[in-house]
């Protein structure tokens, strides 16, 4: 096997009551077409046997269906009597259709000059798509209005069928059931019907409308109501949801009953009551919107939720957020993020995720951003409200810091890209003004100016890329708390030189069988800043990056501007690659260390480590080994004390939707003595357990504090017309409380979801790759 160059990077550059289309079968004994009424009069004379007649189907596809009413009425029985001209009497084996309209029976009369069958005896109806039987029909054909006695029905939009005492149909689109039930469910025995005493399914509405109801599952009610609306498509519409019932993050049982309000087709709100049982009713509303303007489009959000007198914390609790986006003209936009709370322990006491219990920076932010082809100007005012954990007066390592508000922040973009023979070049400009409540803290504003140009050279197989940074920074301090007599102005000038450098070989290959491309890339990155004392420069905005794959290969360690890294240093990496000729790349392997010419002085603070004449080593591998299989892992290495720095490991099997197992390690070593380290292992699956069972599980657990941080244990059941679901789960929502939520819920395929809590949401959030069991079913 041999390699050979290749380029240096690879190539990849609502409901009409629905129809059976049944025919009479059996010999034809007699026929006549009818021209439709508008047409000229009908042939006169005594009807003969006809040699045959285009069938309902050979209808043109599309046709409207104010159409129908062109199209001729071919109507077939065993005898016909009548005048032609003004009314036909049809005995045994009956069909009459129209286009996508017809009927069957065992006798019908059709009158010509009110375009109206009445027929009796085994009714057969079906009309674009959907189906009838019953006793006895009345239908106006230029209308569409009529009736039918004891039918059973079946609805071609959402597979809903039932039966009744009768249905009026009150034109193309309308019909009302009366006395009648109304399923999903396939089959003479539905799992769940609804039974009402009137429904009407208005198909041009999209609305099903029903008066007191009762929903039956398994024969047994479960649900009364006087009143219901539900979509017929699973669109939504106005109308109360279904009431939830749950228990809050410290135990407590809920209820809470929403209103859905479909202001627009590009507006809602949702408004819930929640009564809250040993803290009081709390009121909640969401609110969402999309649109478009003759400048542009825009979008948002507001979640709003007011607890007045909270009995156990006797105060006025309450959480917002608020969130737009709107174009103002052509590269010209605006928006708000901004998200506050009344107090340090709401996400506590109210958060059902995880996610939500763990936000306790909120940012609050009015930005403005235009761009243009080649440059970029942003602005905006950003502060924040800190919430902290209640653990934190135990226990300082938890107190949550309060990052800096901009007021303002103006950013200034530009570049270009291959100019004056092949020249990159790029500037970044700021200026930001720097607030905190704390008076001991160090406020004023920063100008900062960073330019670079670079010559990237890539020919096939090789790349080589030189480039010159300069850093142009400038402070003006109001204070400076920690030292009085430190200077208010500083000014600090760097330039910096890099050279990124590469190879790209390749070589056919094969991969568990399949054909592909292995690639060898070698990569060698030099950077050189020198060393300038930024000892009197606050630290306002600026981090440690963390050390990573991609990190191995900028310019500066630190993340923002405050800082920047003195560097004499080199950074070798090599990547390995499988990819198909599909393009699909299954294998990927990396690995990489910076090594350093001189001990880099610029910190942060004293903890950091010094003379290193190495950075850590980086392992990284990660690929889809075939259509189950697929992984991701990474190690760092410390190679001055030799000794693992971190790791994580992560295998997911998928083999098919609904089968999922995601197995992952994660480790990083302790080095303050408090909370930085950690060993947890994360398991989560959602799987077939037998017959349209299926389990849903997630354990993440703490190897060094052998405890459980969050665990989920869930069971679904899949039928035809409606999903199972139950469950259980724990989180940690504060350093010294969890949450314990349990829920159960059934959805019934194409009206609604009942039950307790929300596990859909819980299941989705939990287990990477799981997937809905009935995914073709309803909203997405």
């Amino acid at each position: 096997m041999s390699w050979k160059t290749a380029l240096p990077f690879p190539s990849r550059r609502a409901a009409a009551l629905s129809a059976f289309v049944a025919v009479a079968s059996g010999p034809l004994y007699a026929q006549t077409t009818q021209p439709a009424p508008a047409a000229s009069a009908a042939a006169a004379g005594p009807v003969a046997p006809a040699a045959a007649a285009a069938p309902a189907s050979a209808a043109p596809a599309g046709n409207a269906r104010v159409d129908e009413q062109e199209l001729p009425i071919t109507m077939r029985a065993e005898e016909l009597t009548g005048r032609p001209d003004r009314e036909l009497n049809l005995y045994r084996d009956v069909e009459i259709t129209r286009g996508a309209t017809g009927i069957t029976a065992d006798t019908a009369c059709y009158r010509r000059v009110e375009d109206e069958v009445t027929a009796e005896g085994n009714i057969n109806m079906w009309r674009f798509g959907d189906r009838y039987k019953g006793d006895a029909l009345q239908l106006n054909l230029e209308t569409g209005k009529g009736w039918v006695t004891n039918p059973s029905y079946h609805l071609a939009l959402n597979n809903a069928q039932g039966t009744a005492r009768r249905i009026d149909f009150l034109g193309e689109d309308q019909a009302l059931v009366q006395d009648g039930t109304y399923s999903t469910c396939e089959g003479p025995d539905p799992d769940w019907y609804l039974k009402s005493s009137n429904l009407r399914l208005d198909q041009g509405r999209d609305i099903g409308t029903a008066g007191k109801t009762i929903i039956y599952f398994k024969d047994v009610p479960i649900l009364g109501t006087p009143a219901l609306s539900f979509s017929l498509s699973g669109a939504r519409r106005s109308g109360w949801l279904p009431p939830t019932i749950g228990s809050g993050s410290k135990g407590s049982g809920e209820v809470m009953v929403p209103y859905y309000f479909n202001i627009a087709p590009n507006r809602d709100l949702t408004v819930y009551p929640r009564l809250i049982f040993n803290r009081g009713l709390q009121l909640g509303a969401t609110g969402r919107y999309i649109g478009e303007t003759e400048r542009g489009p825009y979008n948002g959000e507001t979640h709003i939720e007011v607890l007045p007198n909270d009995r156990v914390a006797k105060r006025d609790r309450w959480w917002i957020d608020t969130l737009h986006s709107q174009t103002l003209a052509p590269g010209w936009t605006y928006g708000w993020n901004a998200h506050a709370a009344s107090d340090d322990e709401y996400p506590s006491d109210f958060s059902r995720t995880v996610a939500a219990s763990a936000e306790r920076q909120l940012l609050r932010e009015l930005r403005t951003d235009y761009w243009s082809e080649y440059w970029s100007l942003n602005a905006r005012v950003q502060s924040y409200q800190v919430l902290q954990d209640p653990g934190a007066a135990a226990n300082p390592a938890l107190t949550v810091p309060r990052p800096y508000d901009r007021l303002p922040q103006i950013n200034f973009h530009a570049g270009r890209y291959d100019v004056l023979g092949g020249f990159d070049w790029s500037m970044d400009a700021e200026l930001v003004r720097f607030s905190h409540p704390d008076p001991a803290q160090v406020q004023g504003n920063r100008a900062n100016l960073v330019g670079q140009v670079s010559y990237p050279i890539v020919r096939p197989g090789w790349f080589f890329t030189p480039k010159v940074i300069m850093h142009a920074t400038r402070y003006d301090l109001d204070n400076n708390p920690n030292n009085p007599d430190a200077v208010r102005q500083i000014n600090r000038t760097l330039p910096t030189v890099s050279l990124d450098s590469g190879l790209i070989f390749e070589r056919e290959a094969s991969f568990f069988g399949r054909e592909a491309t292995q690639t060898l890339e070698p990569r060698l990155f030099y950077v050189r800043t020198p060393y300038r004392d930024q000892s009197d420069i606050p630290n306002f905005d600026t981090g440690v990056a963390g050390f990573n794959y991609a990190q191995l290969f900028t310019e500066n360690r630190f993340v923002g501007a405050d800082k920047v890294s003195d560097a004499n240093q080199l950074t070798a990496a090599i990547v390995s690659r499988f990819i198909e000729s599909s393009g699909i790349e299954r294998l990927r392997v990396a690995v990489g260390s910076r090594y350093y010419f001189s001990d880099p002085e610029v910190r942060l603070d004293a903890s950091e480590q010094r003379n290193q004449k190495r950075s850590d080593a980086l392992l990284a591998a990660s690929g889809r080994i075939s259509e189950a299989w697929s992984f991701d892992s990474g190690v760092q290495y410390d190679a001055q004390q030799r000794s693992l720095y971190s790791s994580n490991f992560g295998v997911q099997f998928a083999p098919a939707p609904m089968k999922v197992l995601n197995l992952e390690y994660r480790f990083q070593r302790d080095t303050s003595g408090l909370v930085n380290g950690f060993r947890n292992a994360d398991v989560s699956a959602q799987w077939p357990l037998g017959r349209r069972w299926y389990g849903v599980s997630r354990a993440s657990y703490s190897i060094r504090d052998r405890k459980l941080l969050e665990g989920l244990l869930g069971l679904e059941y899949k039928a035809d017309c409606w999903i199972f679901r139950m469950g259980a789960q724990r989180f940690v929502t504060a350093s010294q409380t969890v949450s314990t939520p349990i829920f159960f819920q059934i959805e019934l395929n194409g009206l609604s979801r009942l039950g307790f809590g929300n596990p859909l949401e819980t299941f989705n959030k939990s287990v990477t790759g799981y997937t809905r069991l009935n995914t073709n079913v309803g909203r997405p």
